[in-house]
């Protein structure tokens, strides 16, 4: 049984689109932070952040899939499927939405849905939940949506995670999307992202 303290947002509409205008800009304007508060009390082990991203994107038609600290819980599951409707998978490749909660225990980029070349947008979004970002950090950004260069902060960067957004990167159209999550903030890195660790 969900426990009742377990909140979604108090203004579903309004929160909704402006949470998901945060999000619209975030794709569009890779690396750059974006506010992103949502009062609301999920349950534990989920951010505020990835609980906001999950009632923004996900419905009754989404599968959705947790990392382990996640899946454990299972009031989110319950927490999802009540504001939401969405449908938690094992398998992260069918998954329309990733929710990870341990970066460390990212799983491989190609362990999610990349899309194919005739529906690219079928693949994964993968939330991560991180404890900060930063405008100024040891990531260099570039690409569509960027004007010359970024630079963007991320802290506990998994070491891999460069070389491994490069082959994602490689196989546009294909590829997965990321939405990392600080407290209060959020930032994208798109498929169509370059990135150098400086």
């Amino acid at each position: 049984m969900l426990d009742t303290i377990s909140t979604g947002f108090d203004d579903p509409v309004l929160a909704s689109q402006a949470h998901f205008r945060a999000l619209m800009d975030a794709l569009a304007r890779p690396g750059s932070l974006q506010p992103f508060a949502a009062e609301m009390v999920p349950p534990a082990g989920l951010s505020r952040e990835l609980a906001a991203i999950a009632l923004t994107l996900a419905d009754h038609e989404t599968l959705v899939w947790l990392d382990a600290a996640l899946a454990a819980e299972p009031a989110v599951a319950a927490w999802l499927a009540f504001h939401t409707g969405a449908r938690v998978t094992a398998d992260p490749a069918e998954a329309a939405f990733a929710f990870v909660s341990d970066f460390a225990a990212l799983p491989p980029l190609g362990d999610f849905a990349a899309g194919d070349d005739a529906y690219p947008d079928r693949s994964t979004t993968i939330a991560i939940a991180v404890t900060e970002l930063a405008e100024r950090g040891a990531l260099a950004l570039a690409g569509p949506g960027i004007d010359g260069e970024r630079r963007l902060g991320v802290a506990s960067w998994p070491v891999g995670l460069t070389e491994a957004l490069a082959a994602n990167r490689a196989l546009f159209p294909r590829g997965v999307d990321l939405v990392l999550a600080a407290p209060g903030h959020i930032a994208a890195l798109p498929r169509t992202t370059r990135i150098r660790e400086v």
